[in-house]
């Protein structure tokens, strides 16, 4: 495979395709709504209504508007359609001959799509994911072919640390400094790893990506392999999400007989070949270094550092772990530039973002969205609001996040916006609240969520979240006091500062932000004799 043949291949593909795409999303939130059989019926209906010189109907990944799921689009006229079943699908494509479509016609020009900016995204729904062809000729692997061929492992380090993208796990480490740093580790044998643990209660960000681009995730772990001089990658992905290893699977079967993953990729001294890991769905293997011990096949436990897996990290190799966002960045920045990348977002927070919207929330789904929008334009543009009366809060980041009062609904979504009122960016969870919903139970909910999902090696977090929950409950049945109250503080801090790792330090964020944003709540749960008590946080 060289430039001329991957050229080739685009074209041959853009003469295949017919003037007529039906795009039906194949993805698990609309397979779940019987997409499947939606697609069988359109696919039906165009073999019987003899438009098929024409009109071809394409399994797609996820459009983002999961809660009117399934979906259906018609390029080129770029029609949406909604909440389609099998039973009137068929009039779609009657509707291409002069018919009328019985489905809810969607509009594509909605704030939920119009405010949105695609960069991770900006072929989902609109490519096959299991046709290699499609993401060829929408641009795929000609920026791993630049980087190869166009530019040093030294200047592809520095490109991406002059983008400014950090880390999309949660963590907001400078991406580029982690590739530098790995890049100048000596020593033959380096990996690098995709995290895609991904685990927080709401979120299928990462799952999105894989299931409906894995080629893109594929292009960026090899660039990052040529620029920090590894040879060989792994995915670590969650066995919850069957669909998203069976095209991950198919992807590097198809770039490997392509010659793009293996052996001298693209005719070049560079080898680089990728590997599945299934992991059994702990969330603590979403940190790095439990991840990497969950790869070696040992229990899934986090290790103190230093040294950092940069340093030490798979089978005691220099190792550069990324989670599946971050690695699809990398062929746009690539492609485009880095100064491209730094017009985009805020000071601090280069690029866009995903985020998972759901709750109480008129239009739910998933969103990709430029670094510096606020909560509001979120929630209430792009979101459509609450069905039923007023936003309460906002929680971002996961178990690990906080909950964000309505009050600040102008705040940006930036990491530095996000950690100075008490909640974090995560990896992209957002639920929204309202005025219903009771903020101690919320902050129990996530308590309950680390303690179960715990290693157990540390014991501010192994004993500390036990602790935690068991005040929150005391709490929700009115048998708290004020001593209790203020141990629940204490506790939390003591948790949050003593951890191993991130998953005991942010563990009690839910709880320190609705005392400080709704202590009245948890003071009118407390016996009668402390309610003047004082929460200070």
């Amino acid at each position: 495979m060289d430039w001329t043949n991957l050229l080739e291949i685009a074209e041959t593909e853009q003469k295949r395709q017919k003037s007529i795409r039906v795009h039906c999303c194949t993805s698990t939130g609309c397979r779940a709504a019987n997409s499947l059989s939606v697609k069988q019926n359109l696919d039906n209906a165009v073999a019987e209504s003899g438009l098929g010189d024409r009109v071809e109907v394409i399994g797609v990944g996820c459009m983002g508007f999961c809660g009117r799921g399934p979906l259906v689009q018609v390029d080129p006229e770029d029609l949406l359609y909604e909440e389609v079943t099998p039973e009137n699908a068929p009039s779609i494509i009657e509707a291409l001959d002069g018919g009328e479509a019985k489905p809810i016609k969607g509009d594509s020009q909605h704030p939920f799509f119009s405010r949105q900016m695609k960069i991770v995204r900006q072929h989902t729904g609109k490519v096959d994911p299991e046709r290699i062809e499609e993401y060829i000729a929408v641009g795929g692997y000609q920026s791993l072919y630049k980087a190869l061929y166009e530019m040093t492992p030294e200047q592809v380090v520095s490109e991406i640390g002059k983008s400014g993208l950090r880390g999309r796990g949660g963590g907001g480490y400078p991406t580029g400094l982690k590739w530098a740093t790995v890049a100048k580790m000596p020593g033959k044998q380096k990996y690098v790893i995709c995290n895609g643990d991904e685990g927080d209660p709401g979120a299928f960000m990462d799952r999105s990506v894989l299931e409906s681009d894995p080629h893109l995730v594929l292009e960026g772990m090899a660039i990052a392999g040529y620029a920090v001089g590894a040879d060989h990658g792994y995915i670590y992905v969650r066995a919850e999400y069957p669909l998203a290893i069976q095209r991950l699977q198919k992807a590097i079967q198809q770039a490997k007989k392509y010659g793009i993953l293996g052996s001298q990729i693209f005719e070049s001294p560079f080898d680089f070949k990728i590997d599945i890991r299934i992991g059994a769905g702990a969330f603590v293997c979403g940190e790095e270094t439990a991840l990497i011990q969950s790869i070696e096949g040992k229990r899934g436990n986090p290790v103190p550092r230093p040294p950092y897996p940069a340093e030490s990290g798979l089978w005691g190799c220099p190792t550069l772990i990324n989670n599946v966002e971050t690695f699809a960045n990398i062929a746009p920045i690539i492609r485009e530039g880095a100064e491209w990348y730094v017009s985009i977002g805020t000071k601090n927070s280069k690029g866009t973002k995903i985020f998972a919207l759901t709750g109480k929330i008129r239009n739910n789904g998933l969103i990709e969205v430029p670094m510096g929008i606020t909560l509001r334009e979120i929630v209430e543009e792009m979101g459509g609001g609450v069905p039923n009366g007023e936003v309460k809060a906002v929680q971002t980041g996961g178990p690990s996040g906080g909950c964000i009062p309505a009050s600040l609904l102008d705040t940006p979504v930036d990491y530095d916006s996000l950690n100075k009122v008490g909640s974090m960016m995560g990896s992209g969870g957002m639920v929204v609240m309202d005025r219903e919903t009771n903020m101690v139970e919320v902050a129990r909910f996530y308590m309950e969520f680390c303690r179960g999902e715990t290693c157990g090696k540390c014991v501010p977090c192994r004993t500390g979240t036990v602790q935690l929950y068991s005040l929150l409950t005391k709490i929700l049945n009115k048998q708290a006091t004020k001593t209790d109250l203020e141990k629940l503080e204490t506790l939390s801090y003591m948790v949050k500062e003593t951890s191993l790792c991130g998953l005991g330090i942010s563990a009690p964020n839910p709880v320190l932000s609705t005392l400080r944003y709704f202590p009245q709540e948890y003071l009118e749960l407390i016996q009668e004799d402390s309610l003047n008590s004082k929460v200070t946080v």
